[in-house]
C-alpha cells in the first residue's frame, strides 16, 4: 500500500482564510444600500435520503462519498459508452427543464448575480460537448495496427465556485461522465444546497433509467476539511478545481493530477479601427453578464487617446452610466480597503459583500442613483486604480486612456497579472491583434465580440464552465478527463 499523501497544512489554512475572506457575508459587511434585486425567498433544505434509505449522491463525508463513487464507476464501466451517453442526456434534459426553478434556488441561496442570467446559464448547459468528442485514433502499416483510445481515470473530485454552483456542477458532470468517470463534488459552502439539489435530482433519474446509484456524489456540508479528505482519498485519481489561487495551489500540491481553473482579470483594448458603438455594446454585454461574475468577463478597458471621448459617448448610447471622479472615489472607499502585504506594501483588498450586486446598488454607494435596470457602470481611471488591478467581479468597469497601442498592450499585460486567462481586443488591424495575442498569451483571446463569444456563445466553439488556465488544459471537454491508452498488435495485418 502506498504511503498517505502529505498535505501542506499551512496551505490548507490559507484556503480556509480565502473562503472566509472571499465570500463570508456577515451583517457588518452587508451593503448599506438596499439591493435592487428581488428580496430572496426562504429556501427549503434539500432532502438527503429517500424513504428507501438511498442517499442519491448526498453524503456526510468524503470517505463515504468516494467509496460510493468508486462503486458507481465500476457499474458505469459495464454500461459502456451507451450508458455514458444516457447519463449526459439525463443531465441535459433535467437542467433544461428545471432551469427556472434551480436558477431561482441558487439566486436565493447565494444572493449574487442576476436572476435571469442564473436561469440562462442553466439553459445553455445543453451546449457542453459529450461522448461525441471521444474519437479513437487508429493507424495501420507494414508492422501491424495501433489503436489509441481515451479512457477514464475513475473517480474525479471536483471543487465548485459560489459564482456558478449548479451550472459548473452540471457542465462538469457532462464532461466527466462522458469520459467514463464518476465524480465527487465539494461545493462552495455558499452554494452547497444548490449543488445538493441538482445532485439528488440527477441521481434519482440515473438510477431510475440505468440502475446506477451515486454516480454523482457531493459532500452535504462541504468544508476545507472535506476538501483535504478528497485530496487524500485513495479512490480519487484526478482533481478538477474551479476557484481562487489558494484552492488551486492546494490541489496542485496534493500529489495527484489536478486540472485547475484559476483566477482571471481580463483586459480589453479598443484601438478605434472598428465600430466604437459595437465595441461598447459588446463590452456591456460581457462585462455586465451576471453582474460581472464570469471569470472571462471584461474587467478593465484600455482605449486609445485619439478616440477616447467618442468611445465614452458610445458607452453612454449603449446604456452604461458614468460615475464622475467624486462618485468613483466614494465607491472605491466602500469597495476596497488598503492592507499591508507580507512585504509591508499596501494593496487593495476587495469588499466581497459587493461582489455580484446590481449596478444600481453600486451607484448608491457612489452617492448617485441610476435606473434599476442599468446593466453596467463605468468610470475613467488611471492604470493603477484598484478597479483596474483587482478582479472585482462587479458591474463597474474602469476605462483607461492610453496614447498608443503599444502602451495599451503593456498596460493590459500588467492588469492581467500573468494569469493567462482571458483578454479581448476590438480592432480591425491584424497586426494589433497579433501583438496583443503574443504579449498576453491568454487561454482565451476574443476579437471583436463580447467575452462570451470565447465559449461559443455568439462565436464559434464549444461551451464549458471550467477553463483550466493554471494547468494549461484550456476550455475543458470530455477528453480533458481521460487518459490516452495505446493498444498495439504487431503482425502483417494489412489486407491491401
Amino acid at each position: 500500500m502506498s504511503a498517505p499523501l502529505k498535505i501542506d497544512e499551512a496551505l490548507v489554512r490559507s484556503v480556509v482564510e480565502e473562503v472566509v475572506r472571499t465570500f463570508g457575508r456577515t451583517a457588518s459587511a452587508a451593503p448599506a444600500a438596499p439591493p435592487a434585486t428581488p428580496a430572496p425567498r426562504a429556501v427549503a433544505p434539500a432532502v438527503v435520503t429517500s424513504s428507501s434509505g438511498r442517499r442519491f449522491g448526498i453524503f456526510p463525508d468524503a470517505p463515504s462519498a468516494c467509496a460510493a463513487a468508486q462503486a458507481a464507476f465500476e457499474q458505469l464501466r459495464i454500461k459502456g459508452v451507451e450508458g455514458r451517453a444516457k447519463v449526459v442526456e439525463i443531465v441535459k434534459t433535467l437542467v433544461t427543464r428545471n432551469a427556472e426553478a434551480w436558477g431561482k434556488f441558487e439566486f436565493d441561496e447565494t444572493k449574487i448575480g442576476r436572476l435571469s442570467h442564473k436561469i440562462e446559464k442553466l439553459q445553455i448547459v445543453k451546449l457542453v460537448p459529450g461522448v461525441e468528442w471521444l474519437h479513437p485514433d487508429a493507424r495501420s502499416g507494414d508492422h501491424g495496427i495501433t489503436l489509441e483510445e481515451y479512457t477514464p481515470y475513475g473517480v474525479v473530485a471536483a471543487i465548485l465556485p459560489v459564482t456558478h454552483s449548479i451550472p459548473t456542477l452540471s457542465g462538469n458532470i457532462v464532461n466527466i461522465v462522458a469520459a467514463g468517470n464518476s465524480v465527487v463534488f465539494n461545493a462552495h459552502p455558499g452554494g452547497a444546497r444548490s449543488a445538493a439539489l441538482a445532485v439528488r435530482a440527477y441521481n434519482e433519474a440515473i438510477f431510475a433509467e440505468i440502475g446506477i446509484e451515486n454516480l454523482i456524489t457531493c459532500i452535504e456540508k462541504p468544508t476545507i476539511e472535506s476538501f483535504d479528505a478528497l485530496c487524500k482519498a485513495p479512490e480519487v485519481r484526478l482533481i478538477c478545481v474551479t476557484g481562487g489561487p489558494a484552492v488551486v495551489s492546494a490541489a496542485m500540491k496534493s500529489g495527484k493530477r489536478a486540472i485547475c481553473a484559476g483566477p482571471g482579470n481580463p483586459p480589453v483594448l479598443v484601438d478605434g479601427t472598428g465600430c466604437l458603438d459595437k465595441a461598447a455594446r459588446d463590452i456591456i454585454q460581457g462585462g455586465a453578464y451576471d453582474n460581472n461574475l464570469l471569470c472571462i468577463g471584461e474587467k478593465e478597458v484600455f482605449v486609445l487617446d485619439s478616440i477616447f471621448d467618442r468611445f465614452l459617448e458610445s458607452m453612454n448610447r449603449a446604456g452604461a452610466r458614468r460615475l464622475n471622479d467624486g462618485q468613483l472615489d466614494k465607491l472605491t472607499k466602500v469597495a476596497f480597503t488598503m492592507k499591508p502585504d507580507a512585504g509591508g506594501c499596501s494593496h487593495p483588498v476587495l469588499n466581497r459583500a459587493l461582489v455580484g450586486v446590481d449596478a444600481a446598488v453600486l451607484a448608491r454607494h457612489a452617492g448617485t442613483e441610476v435606473p434599476t435596470d442599468t446593466q453596467l457602470l463605468y468610470a475613467v481611471t488611471d492604470g493603477k486604480h484598484p478597479f483596474v488591478i483587482e478582479e472585482q467581479m462587479m458591474p463597474m468597469v474602469p476605462i483607461v486612456r492610453v496614447k498608443t497601442v503599444e502602451e495599451g498592450i503593456a498596460a493590459a499585460v500588467r492588469a492581467e497579472h500573468g494569469y493567462k486567462h482571458s483578454s479581448i481586443i476590438h480592432s480591425l488591424n491584424v497586426e494589433h491583434m497579433t501583438a496583443m495575442a503574443r504579449a498576453l498569451d491568454t487561454t482565451l483571446f476574443v476579437k471583436n465580440g463580447p467575452c462570451t463569444a470565447g465559449l461559443g456563445l455568439g462565436g464559434e466553439g464549444y461551451l464549458s464552465y471550467s477553463i483550466a488556465t493554471t494547468t494549461g488544459e484550456g476550455i475543458t471537454n470530455p477528453r480533458t478527463f481521460t487518459r490516452t491508452r495505446r493498444c498495439v498488435m504487431v503482425d502483417n495485418l494489412r489486407i491491401y
